[in-house]
């Protein structure tokens, strides 16, 4: 079954390449986020060495690869109460890319197509220099394209101004991961817009996948939700939170994959360790739902 594909006549931007293909190698994909320790610059950082944190990144990285899934988003998670787009400090981007690396070299054998990057909060410039540097092929952007009133006050779509540093500092490979109905915000500034013209706008905009969500961390995004995405994108479609090995079943066959992380920490919640049985779980579920596991 193809997921991914407009209803809506030829679209509204020229076909482009399934990036969830040209990263994984597979049409459907299981993601795994590495949470990160707080990293220098954050309030909860205590001053542990960046060797320590990424050897913590490594460990995480392992569980999930292990476990089954095709690849891995490195997130500032602990960075905690989350900046706005524009206000990160070099150290973000300088320990990110660091992690990146060190990851990729150390589970994926120095490739990192697989890998992807997410600076908090909506800090696509700071990602993609991460991503770019340290070896990741892709990057997490919440707010892709419009605005929202988030947790962090009011946050613009970075398309614009992410594209042109994108393409200023030759990494055009990265590709976008963006979500479409933002977690942690209140869509109330775009609620004159469908869902539909919503998906339209972040394919306009020059996303290369699109993520449906619940409503925070945790929450999963509906059945209903995913279908609307997909029904007007020609984009790969991933389901970015609240999967968990009961639900991945009836979800999966709507999308192109999902991104996974508290459902598989030891303790259910986003600072937990990731558990290789919970992750080989989820992926047994996928597989038996169609998803071809690495």
């Amino acid at each position: 079954m193809t997921t991914s594909g407009s209803t809506s006549g030829l679209g509204v931007f020229p076909p482009r390449p399934n990036a969830v293909k040209e990263l994984f190698g597979t049409p459907k994909v299981v993601i795994g986020v590495v949470h990160l320790p707080p990293l220098p610059g954050s309030p909860h950082y205590e001053g542990a060495p960046l060797d320590e944190i990424c050897a913590f990144a490594v460990e995480e990285a392992r569980a999930y690869l292990e476990g089954g899934c095709h690849g891995l988003i490195v997130e500032n998670h602990w960075d905690i109460p989350f900046l706005k787009p524009g206000e990160h400090g070099y150290e973000t981007s300088a320990a990110m890319a660091v992690v990146t690396d060190r990851v990729r070299h150390a589970v994926l054998e120095g490739a990192g197509g697989r890998l992807g990057v997410s600076v908090l909060s909506n800090a696509a410039e700071c990602s993609i220099a991460s991503a770019w540097s340290g070896g990741g092929g892709f990057v997490r952007v919440n707010q892709w394209a419009n605005a929202y009133v988030a947790n962090e006050g009011i946050i613009e779509g970075q398309s614009a101004h992410a594209s042109r540093y994108r393409s200023r500092i030759g990494a055009g490979p990265v590709k976008v991961f963006a979500d479409v109905h933002v977690k942690h915000g209140s869509h109330a500034i775009v609620a004159d817009r469908t869902l539909a013209e919503q998906t339209e706008d972040a394919e306009f905009f020059g996303a290369d996948v699109l993520i449906a969500t619940g409503s925070r961390t945790g929450d999963a995004a509906s059945l209903e939700e995913v279908e609307g995405i997909s029904a007007h994108t020609t984009l790969p479609v991933v389901i970015g939170s609240g999967i968990t090995a009961a639900n991945i079943g009836g979800l999966l066959p709507a999308c192109d994959g999902v991104i996974v992380a508290s459902s598989v920490k030891d303790n259910g919640r986003w600072w937990g360790r990731a558990d290789r049985a919970k992750v080989r779980e989820l992926t047994t579920a996928a597989a038996k739902a169609g998803v071809v596991l690495p």
